[in-house]
């Protein structure tokens, strides 16, 4: 998961851009960069790191320019070397540089019809690579030195009938102004907010609505699902539908999980999508298990919190705070290496032994990957004396790799995988197991805005959307997710032969 901002102004952009990235950072903490337009000169400052470690004083002095773009980042399939550090650009035609979410899914077949067609070189592995290409290729048919929006959304209009999968982009054209846009699935959110200023009217797009509201701008509405945006470098905003057959499914995996609690995405306030789901999982308690012997409930921080607290008054069970977390470990579900997902929920979170003792506990988390955390959370809830350890989960079972940009592990890493409840609650160490049902977790997101009728919901049923994923996309997939193949990439680096970064 990764999340852009992307701003035109009438006065330097780098500190809101700086600022928005900082509200995006939960969607990624491996690497960030932003570049800007000055005149004729692109300005690029990126690496691995937190937003904060990335740029200094002297960086931001150097992003000068009233027009910019911004990527936070964490790694998907290959290597996390900074030279897959996002935004990428390239120099024909005008000048193109592009931040991308989300993951395509018929990557390899574009990559050699690029070589095939346009003799274009890509020089990483990441598939962002590969879009920013296909979009300069098909810029560049409108064989003109002034681009007019309809050039813009023409060039966009061919993309879309070439990618499959998702993607929320953000992209800039020397001399000409900014374009965003999204997959005909919408399965990555992309906001649109604005501000006026006594210079005129200032634009911005980000993944998530919470970057615009924290820097000053009104959040406007979401950018629709192939629809592009084009802001000139006057300020003028051109919109247009760009894609043919559109059907709205955004990934409900935003709600449970990635989305900040303060964001709207898609019309739907993900903190309420949150409290929906707590009421719908304490009613199937309440339903399936009557007879639940609990005397507190536990949220595992922090995603969890909203939603255990409104089980607790469905319920009737007292909601205790009983785990602190260290804020300064990343994401464990996402780290390389069962070794190291395993000390990184001992450092992430410790138990208040008070709130344990002699206690039968119901941990609720919003969900289950690999297991890895459940497992050793639930250790730790015994260690501090707890009696009974119960765990509930806000998310169906996963059982399906993600194909769309989040980086969920191969299917066989998957404790959800070819696995019934009950062997999974051995397999945790949990006195019993109760899941989300997918139904309800629908109708918890679909409750704050239904005229959203359906989801990407594959991890759960592994029924992928665009239409074309095969077993042996996903055997790739598995060969390349996979932790021995994540270890490999990291000893060996991406590509290291272009290295464009400024120290």
């Amino acid at each position: 998961m990764c999340g852009v901002v992307g701003i035109v102004g009438n006065q330097p952009v780098n500190q809101a851009l700086y600022d928005g990235l900082t509200m995006l950072q939960h969607r990624g903490q491996d690497a960030a960069g932003i570049m800007t337009v000055d005149g004729q000169t692109l300005r690029l400052r990126k690496s691995n790191g937190l937003v904060r470690d990335v740029f200094h004083t002297r960086h931001m002095r150097r992003l000068s320019g009233n027009i910019g773009i911004g990527h936070v980042r964490y790694p998907t399939a290959g290597s996390s070397s900074s030279a897959e550090a996002q935004p990428f650009y390239v120099n024909s035609p005008f000048g193109i540089a592009m931040a991308h979410n989300g993951n395509l899914t018929n990557a390899e077949q574009l990559q050699e019809t690029l070589f095939a067609k346009a003799r274009r070189h890509i020089n990483t592995s990441s598939d962002s690579e590969i879009l920013l290409n296909i979009f300069a290729y098909e810029l560049m048919q409108a064989d003109q030195l002034e681009l007019t929006s309809e050039d813009i959304f023409a060039a966009v209009r061919k993309l879309h009938e070439q990618v499959k999968g998702a993607y929320a982009v953000v992209a800039m054209v020397i001399g000409h102004g900014m374009v965003a846009f999204r997959d005909p699935h919408g399965i990555r959110p992309l906001a649109l907010g604005k501000r006026e200023t006594p210079q005129g009217t200032e634009y911005m797009v980000a993944s998530e609505s919470v970057a615009i509201d924290g820097t000053g701008f009104q959040y406007v509405r979401d950018v629709e699902p192939g629809e592009a945006i084009y802001i000139s470098e006057s300020g003028e905003m051109f919109s247009r539908q760009c894609a043919e057959g559109v059907v709205h499914n955004p990934c409900i995996f935003e709600y449970v999980y990635f989305a900040r609690p303060d964001s709207f995405l898609d019309g739907v306030s993900v903190y309420a999508s949150r409290i929906n789901m707590g009421r719908k999982l304490g009613e199937k308690i309440q339903r399936d298990l009557p007879n639940l012997d609990v005397d507190v409930i536990i949220p595992i921080p922090e995603t969890a919190c909203d939603i255990a607290l409104e089980m607790s008054r469905v319920l009737n069970i007292p909601y205790r705070q009983g785990f602190v977390k260290n804020r300064y470990i990343g994401r464990t579900f996402i780290m390389p290496g069962q070794t190291q997902r395993r000390k990184s929920v001992r450092r992430k979170l410790n138990a208040i032994g008070a709130e344990f003792k002699g206690k039968s506990v119901l941990l609720v988390d919003d969900s289950i990957v690999r297991g890895t955390t459940s497992e050793q959370i639930i250790e730790m809830a015994r260690e501090a004396g707890a009696k009974k350890v119960y765990f509930a989960s806000a998310a169906p079972e996963i059982r399906f790799p993600n194909v769309y940009g989040i980086d969920m592990p191969s299917a066989n890493e998957l404790i959800g995988y070819g696995r019934e409840v009950e062997e999974i609650c051995q397999l945790i160490g949990a006195d019993g197991l109760i899941y989300q049902d997918l139904s309800d977790l629908v109708a918890a997101v679909q409750q704050e805005n239904p005229s959203l009728e359906r989801f990407e919901t594959s991890v759960f049923n592994g029924e992928y959307v665009t239409g074309d994923i095969s077993q042996d996309y996903l055997d790739r997939l598995h060969a390349s997710r996979n932790d021995d193949a994540r270890q490999d990439a990291d000893n060996h680096g991406s590509n290291p032969d272009v290295h464009n970064e400024d120290d």
